[in-house]
């Protein structure tokens, strides 16, 4: 019996240089990163107020239209968009952790990251130097109100279609950047559930204030809020994508520092 256990052992020792490298005998999945501290803390703060200004943009939507037309199908409307934004990020985050590369993940990841990050980081230079109009949200609403003002009640009907389209529309889209962010740093930096708990928080709570006080949160700094998701976007995407590349960082995690300073300076 003991002559069979060493044979297996022995066995197996001879077989393990043949294993994917990224399946490893700490059963490591291919799509989960090495847990870093200074990952976590940048992936919460990045997920959470890139969350915020997008559902400061929902609140508007909602609350104009559940002030005009009616709560029910509004909230039956944004309702629907949560269940599917819910199931495609159950979806999308288990296929990435489960059937792709770590490096090519962050390769792919970083590339998104870094693109979007930047994007965020023009528009907000731009609104910051009066080439571009500052995103208005008490003009937004009035907007929102007058639209849906202008379109008739059908009588009879259960539910409001258009409030319950609008709404659905409205938290579908601003859902979706949403997800994007939380499935790319928080899957690419090993931190996917912190990530979704800051984007739920960041969405009670901006929620919570739009329903307290019944009125866009106007007073709120988006256009600075973007420019700062920007940057951390932006960092989180190159050193990602370096990661992938094989790339050493100096310093380690501390590289995430130094790229943030390099791209403040530099915006």
């Amino acid at each position: 019996m003991a002559a069979d256990l060493r044979l297996c052992v022995l066995a197996g020792r001879a077989f393990r240089p043949l294993l994917p490298r990224t399946w490893n005998a700490d059963r490591t999945r291919p799509g989960i990163a090495k847990e870093k501290p200074m990952g976590s803390l940048g992936t919460v703060v990045a997920t959470f107020l890139a969350s915020a200004v997008e559902v400061v943009e929902v609140i508007t939507i909602l609350l104009a239209l559940g002030i005009t037309r009616g709560w029910r199908s509004t909230l039956a409307g944004a309702a629907a968009a949560l269940v599917i934004l819910a199931v495609l990020t159950a979806i999308l985050g288990t296929a990435l952790q489960r059937w792709i590369n770590l490096s090519a993940l962050q390769v792919f990841v970083g590339a998104l990251l870094l693109v979007f990050g930047l994007q965020w980081l023009r528009k907000a230079i731009l609104r910051a130097s009066g080439l571009k109009a500052l995103h208005d949200e008490d003009a937004l609403f009035a907007a929102e109100v007058t639209t849906a003002q202008g379109v008739p009640l059908v009588a009879g009907e259960s539910i409001d279609w258009f409030a319950a389209t609008v709404a659905f529309k409205g938290m579908l889209l601003e859902g979706l950047e949403v997800i994007f962010i939380v499935m790319t740093a928080g899957v690419a930096s090993g931190h996917l559930g912190q990530a979704a708990m800051a984007a739920l928080a960041a969405a009670v709570i901006v929620g919570a204030s739009g329903v307290v006080l019944r009125r866009p949160l106007s007073r709120v700094p988006e256009n600075t809020l973007k420019f700062g998701v920007g940057l951390l976007l932006t960092t989180f995407g190159t050193f990602w994508a370096g990661e992938g590349l094989g790339i050493h960082w100096f310093g380690g995690d501390l590289a995430l520092l130094w790229l943030l300073a390099v791209y403040a300076a530099l915006g």
